[in-house]
């Protein structure tokens, strides 16, 4: 048999590139798992992690911060070491609805898109720079991460394209933007942000954050100030536009899902599209009464139908 089958979860973690993020998430785990040898972690174990690490998490949580990491650190070590594949079945709509009601707290919330008049109101109330960020995302579907990282040689004016960092599994690419998204951003002034954990100033970027969560509280005072619900960036950028296109103006999935750098148009048609239509409508045209008319008729007719 060789060693292969005998090496534990431990040995596996050493095999393992792990990001920082990841490796912050593997930590509780090889603290629970890790002398077990790798033939012996199934995916029910991993799934039951979860209310013992996470008690108070949703399923979507466990799934992304515990079953992900570890089934990709055992399933490394199966195509390097050739020790056992592992596959997991995510949680069920059963088990995600009793861990909510457990927690006492939903943890698939609806989001809110933005709208064109959402965006327009915001930007009233906004500085130039709030206002061409929320722009840039609801117009090209852009996540927060990506768009507070641009800088200005990632701009090609003369060709109105800008330039997005990989993220979530895509490459990095070249987007094309509307004349007037290139206006607003050459006419921002680039801002060197600084770093709050080194205390020094970071690269000039675009929009002049130096994190993707740097926006929050000013995008708060903003829509204060405009009177507005609050939007985060990701439903008012990549859920207003695929909502945008989708439902409001009637483009095809596959196509707006090609120009949000969406790979499969299902995902999006299941997350980020959000129906508009008032629930109460809906049933009303169920008892909507088609009157039909009564056609004049001549004397003739009314004689023959007499006859």
């Amino acid at each position: 048999m060789g060693d292969e089958p005998s090496k534990t979860f431990s040995d596996a973690i050493m095999l393992y590139n792990a990001s920082p993020k990841a490796a912050k998430q593997l930590i509780p785990i090889v603290e629970a798992i890790g002398d077990l040898s790798l033939g012996a972690i199934s995916g029910a174990l991993l799934k039951n992690l979860g209310p013992k690490l996470k008690p108070k998490a949703s399923t979507d949580t466990w799934w992304r911060e515990i079953v992900t990491p570890a089934a990709a650190v055992i399933n490394n070590a199966h195509e390097l070491e050739g020790t056992p594949l592992i596959r997991v079945k995510p949680y069920d709509k059963f088990e995600r609805i009793a861990q909510d009601k457990r927690r006492g707290k939903l943890s698939r919330v609806e989001r809110t898109p933005a709208d064109k008049e959402w965006i327009e109101a915001f930007c009233r109330a906004a500085d130039p720079y709030n206002a061409a960020l929320v722009r840039f995302m609801f117009e090209t579907a852009a996540r927060i991460d990506q768009a507070v990282s641009l800088e200005p040689d990632d701009l090609r004016p003369a060709e109105k394209k800008v330039r997005v960092k990989a993220q979530k599994g895509h490459p990095e690419s070249w987007i094309t933007v509307s004349p007037q998204m290139m206006d607003e951003l050459l006419a921002l002034p680039a801002k060197r942000p600084k770093n709050r954990k080194t205390g020094k100033f970071m690269k000039p970027r675009v929009f002049g954050y130096g994190s993707s969560t740097g926006y929050n509280n000013r995008w708060k005072t903003i829509c204060k100030r405009a009177g507005i619900q609050y939007l985060s960036a990701h439903p008012a950028g990549r859920h207003g536009f695929f909502t945008e296109l989708v439902v409001r103006q009637g483009v095809d999935p596959v196509t707006a899902a090609k120009a949000g750098r969406w790979s499969d148009p299902n995902l999006p048609m299941r997350i980020y599209a959000h129906a508009e239509t008032d629930e109460a409508d809906v049933r009303a045209r169920f008892r909507t009464n088609h009157v039909q008319e009564d056609p004049v008729q001549t004397p003739k007719q009314r004689k023959s139908k007499k006859e």
